[in-house]
């Protein structure tokens, strides 16, 4: 087949190659690599002007034939970009027997063994059938294809259960199988689908690990509540928590930041179905996420930002009746948004969010904590402060921005983390001279009492 007409004809819009691309499927069942050959050329060619997912649809429409010859261009692939683009077809084709895939699982070529088991993957249930094909996967050199095959097993679902809960007992397999089939399980349903024995382990090394932890600086992209409490129990009931699970500090910010990115459409309450109740740390408790009432409120709302803010100063108000003073905190690593509320005795005395206070103007009270500062949505420096300055230079940009905050002296800007760490505690910063006491639970909500835990692994 000449390179050149074939590139001519799938070169072009999605719909301009249709026909091109139709016959080329049809003369690819008939001829094999006669057409599957050139057209991978055009797939793995970095500077062919055609798209390559016009080359790799015809590549998968063609189905079982273009197997072994994607298969040899991933593992022979000079470039990431070639190895993705054959990868992703090779783990794509329209085949009528997902079994023509089980011989690429010992394949030397990790990249391989990878695209097969995505080729499993998207099966789902389809695949309980060839679990046992799978299962060394899990215990594979390549960290790759061990995440790949634990994803694998979790699209399967809950038929594999059984099959990992064997591998979980059977000392034969290995550490590492062993190992990736907790994994597995973890990621399918959490606690739900783990045995007595294997919660027990978990519980023991949660025990073992918490005698030497000092706490670190969380990761801040989420919210929180502080209550001046030694309370765990008056403050699990102020939230309607229930059902508390002591943990690591580590295993309690995974679980925040985890539910928190959480946007699995299939499982609408794994982001209101747990709540981290921190120990006591200097004095404080600290509460990471949301009950269920309060996100669904916030959820259900027209207006999700009024509903937040109004959510967020009824819970303070109650809070600080209950335990003198409350406050939470709002932080985004995404895009900069930042909030807090400040309650006292029954009353919030200060609530700022970023992005409403533009309309709300300057004439809202500021609280004493943020003294010193700029608040995020002011802005200190003139206007011609950067005139002259290329802003496609950083460094340039960087030293002039320093050089007319230390002549005019702006202050810094404030965030929710400064603020706790002047009111509360800034969970940012802990460390070995934050003082503990009692311990770190994760505790169901409401919809968690129902629902169960995410599903998803946590590390100890």
């Amino acid at each position: 087949m000449d390179r050149r007409l074939l590139t001519e004809s799938l070169t072009g819009s999605w719909e301009h190659t249709r026909s091109a691309r139709d016959a080329l499927v049809e003369q690819g069942m008939a001829r094999g690599t006669a057409v599957i050959e050139p057209v991978l050329d055009v797939l793995c060619d970095e500077q062919s002007p055609v798209d390559w997912t016009v080359s790799a649809d015809v590549l998968c429409r063609i189905g079982e034939p273009a197997l072994l010859p994607l298969a040899d261009a991933v593992a022979a692939a000079g470039s990431p970009e070639v190895a993705r683009r054959a990868g992703w077809a090779l783990g794509r084709l329209n085949v009528v027997d997902q079994g023509v895939y089980a011989p690429l699982l010992n394949h030397p070529c990790a990249r391989v063994r990878s695209n097969a088991l995505f080729a499993f993957q998207r099966l789902g249930e389809a695949a309980v059938p060839f679990v046992d094909r799978l299962t060394p996967l899990l215990g594979d050199p390549e960290p790759e294809v061990r995440r790949r095959a634990v994803w694998a097993f979790t699209a399967i679902g809950t038929e594999a259960v059984p099959a990992l809960r064997r591998l979980r007992r059977e000392p034969a397999t290995g550490p590492r199988i062993r190992s990736g089939a907790l994994e597995a399980l973890a990621a399918m349903g959490g606690p739900a689908v783990l045995d007595d024995g294997d919660l027990a382990a978990w519980r023991r090394l949660t025990r073992i690990k918490k005698r030497t932890e000092v706490p670190a600086g969380m990761h801040l992209c989420g919210s929180w509540y502080a209550v001046p409490s030694i309370d765990q129990a008056a403050v699990l009931d102020a939230f309607d928590l229930a059902d508390p699970e002591p943990v690591t500090f580590r295993t309690g910010e995974a679980a925040w930041n985890h539910d928190h990115h959480n946007w699995e459409r299939n499982r609408p309450h794994d982001t209101c179905a747990r709540v981290y109740v921190s120990p006591v740390l200097d004095g404080w408790t600290l509460v990471f996420g949301d009950t269920s009432q309060d996100t669904h409120r916030i959820k259900e709302a027209d207006d999700g930002d009024t509903a937040l803010a109004d959510v967020v100063r009824e819970r303070c108000t109650d809070l600080s009746r209950t335990f003198g003073a409350a406050q939470w905190y709002g932080m985004s690593c995404g895009d900069g948004w930042t909030a807090w509320s400040i309650a006292e005795a029954g009353e919030v005395v200060r609530h700022y969010d970023a992005f409403d206070a533009e309309e709300d103007g300057d004439e809202v009270p500021s609280h004493p904590a943020e003294a010193g500062y700029l608040l995020p949505h002011q802005d200190g420096f003139p206007d011609d402060a950067f005139d002259g300055v290329n802003f496609s230079d950083s460094e340039a940009f960087r030293a002039r921005h320093q050089q007319v905050k230390e002549e005019l002296r702006i202050p810094d800007t404030c965030y929710a983390n400064d603020i706790a760490a002047r009111l509360s505690v800034d969970p940012g910063a802990l460390g070995a001279n934050t003082r503990v006491s009692g311990q770190g639970v994760l505790a169901l909500t409401a919809c968690g009492r129902k629902h169960g835990h995410p599903a998803g692994a946590l590390p100890v």
